[in-house]
């Protein structure tokens, strides 16, 4: 026989640890995929700098005429005075750079580049923004379509993708927008120019978009999740709008990101070769088309609208680049 185990009264009442009265134990606390997602950008620095960046370019865009008011600027002001005659450049050094003009003059007219710039922010940024709104519209619809139904319809738009993107972009920008200088659809002047330039770039740019929707609609359509939908009786448009278009909002967003500086860039090549925004307006591809031809007189003239592209375009790529990797779950 074996001895009677002896227990002690402290042992008879002793508790695991976690239950003892007065101990706190720490909570374990869930995390939502947006947090999470979150939390990994926030510690990508370059990105958040990117961020922060883009941030404040679009309320500059958007303040840009209250803040034109609150310090008097005007970014179609002659200062002939400043202009020297014999070398048809601005008087002083840097391009006429002073207190009153900080980033110079113009060489032209002596207008004040500062103000142009605030004043060619929106004109870019609404055609960029407006551009990429357009192509994410198709191209998800497209996208989406393709890949989820496949078959003839996929076979169709396949084929139509690859014919847009065949297609001569940048010679029918041109045509389109000189043919409508004069007037279309109630519309003239600027709001013209821009709405023409918001459809070439947007409607010709989808495709992009829906090969990559395409792409990640065929991996999902295959999911779990969605054979569970269908075993339950869910129809195709159920389908599409509450299991497959939620899981499809991290790559749209990240390619939109990346898709807003190339159509900035567009905007500004279509305004250099004069049918973009057309002047007086402040544009800053149209900055960049005037200052090629009078860039030896006033380099300082090409280096201030050149650099707000450079660092619009880089701002939106960190941007795109880090929510990439806050978003991917196989990243590290």
């Amino acid at each position: 026989m074996t001895a009677p185990i002896e227990t002690t009264e402290s042992q008879a009442g002793s508790q695991p640890e976690s239950v003892l009265k007065g101990v706190k134990t720490p909570q374990i606390e869930g995390r939502s995929l947006g947090r999470i997602a979150w939390n990994r950008f926030k510690r990508d620095k370059v990105a958040v700098a990117g961020g922060i960046v883009v941030i404040l370019l679009v309320l500059l865009a958007v303040l840009s005429k209250p803040i034109q008011a609150m310090f008097g600027l005007d970014p179609n002001e002659f200062h002939q005075d400043l202009i020297d005659p014999a070398l048809l450049s601005p008087k002083g050094s840097w391009g006429g750079m002073s207190w009153d003009h900080p980033l110079g003059v113009d060489p032209q007219y002596g207008r004040d580049i500062l103000s142009r710039i605030i004043e060619g922010s929106w004109v870019s940024l609404l055609v960029a923004g407006g551009a990429t709104l357009v192509s994410v519209i198709i191209g998800v619809i497209m996208g989406v379509t393709a890949g989820f139904y496949g078959g003839w319809a996929d076979s169709l738009i396949s084929r139509t993708m690859d014919v847009f993107l065949a297609f001569p972009l940048l010679l029918f920008a041109i045509s389109i927008s000189a043919s409508l200088q004069d007037g279309a659809f109630g519309l003239s002047g600027l709001p013209l120019r821009i709405a023409v330039l918001i459809f070439v770039i947007g409607f010709f740019s989808w495709p992009y978009m829906g090969r990559i929707v395409r792409a990640q609609t065929l991996s999902l359509r295959e999911r779990e999740f969605v054979e569970a939908a269908r075993s339950l009786g869910a129809r195709g448009p159920f389908i599409l709008l509450r299991e497959l278009l939620p899981n499809l909002v991290a790559p749209i967003l990240v390619y939109s990101t990346l898709l807003i500086p190339t159509n900035i860039l567009f905007e500004a090549g279509l305004s250099y070769l004069g049918v973009g925004i057309a002047p007086p307006q402040a544009s800053w591809g149209g900055m960049l088309s005037t200052a090629a031809e009078i860039y030896q007189a006033d380099p300082q003239y090409m280096i201030v609208p050149g650099l707000a592209i450079f660092i619009t375009v880089l701002a939106f790529n960190l941007l795109g680049d880090g929510l990439r990797d806050a978003l991917d779950p196989r990243s590290k």
